[in-house]
């Protein structure tokens, strides 16, 4: 009998986790001390090389918030955008949900990629603002016709009482979308996270892992090895 057929508990999911391969490799190298002054570049060539090599969505990446009492948040979104020179990234929600929320309350923010292929984790932090009403409808009108319906369907993060509930907003909004190919949600709103501070970790499959941190240092960066 394997683990597989035990009981689920939290012995055996301890057992099961200890034994999961982690940075099992090959990993790709990194040499922090060459990377180059600014954060920017090292961003777009490591994702670059998560899209050349196949890496399942390399682009999608976890938001991390706080309210006005200081609690955190975090959910998976996509990367909707980037300004490499201004180390500045985009993604979009609807103004009413619960991370649109926090971030009018505390625009202070965090993102954080992950690639198990390559070992490898970047976390930028920083302050968050809304972009204009153009930004939003640029970006609502250049999604598929399903991603359109789904902003349409019911209230982002409010309670749902039940999949029948869902899926009665769920052709409203399909039938809107298809009626109205122009209209924006009310609520669509495109965020811009501005980094003050860069780190990449590049794991190794012996446990001599890389850190590499930047952070805003008047018009430019300082830059400096972390302790992994």
């Amino acid at each position: 009998m394997d683990d597989r057929d035990d009981p689920v508990t939290a012995e055996s999911l301890l057992r099961r986790m200890r034994s999961a391969p982690v940075l099992a490799g090959p990993l790709p190298h990194f040499d922090p001390l060459s990377a180059g002054p600014e954060p920017g570049p090292v961003f777009a060539d490591w994702l670059a090389y998560a899209l050349d090599d196949g890496v399942p969505e390399p682009h999608v990446m976890t938001l991390g918030t706080t309210d006005a009492q200081g609690r955190p948040s975090a959910r998976v979104l996509m990367l909707r955008g980037v300004d490499l020179e201004r180390c500045a990234f985009v993604f979009a929600s609807d103004a009413g949900s619960r991370k649109g929320r926090e971030l009018a309350a505390n625009p202070h923010a965090a993102l954080t990629w992950y690639w198990p292929r390559h070992g490898r984790q970047i976390r930028m932090t920083g302050p968050a603002r809304a972009l204009d009403a153009d930004a939003a409808r640029r970006d609502f009108l250049g999604r598929r016709d399903r991603s359109k319906a789904a902003g349409f369907t019911g209230l982002m993060s409010a309670p749902l009482a039940g999949p029948e509930a869902y899926a009665e907003e769920r052709r409203r909004a399909v039938a809107r979308v298809a009626a109205e190919p122009e209209v924006v949600p009310e609520g669509h709103t495109v965020y811009e996270l501005t980094a003050t501070e860069a780190e990449f970790f590049q794991g190794d499959t012996g446990g001599f892992h890389r850190r590499l941190r930047y952070a805003r240092d008047g018009d430019g960066w300082s830059r400096g090895l972390l302790w992994p």
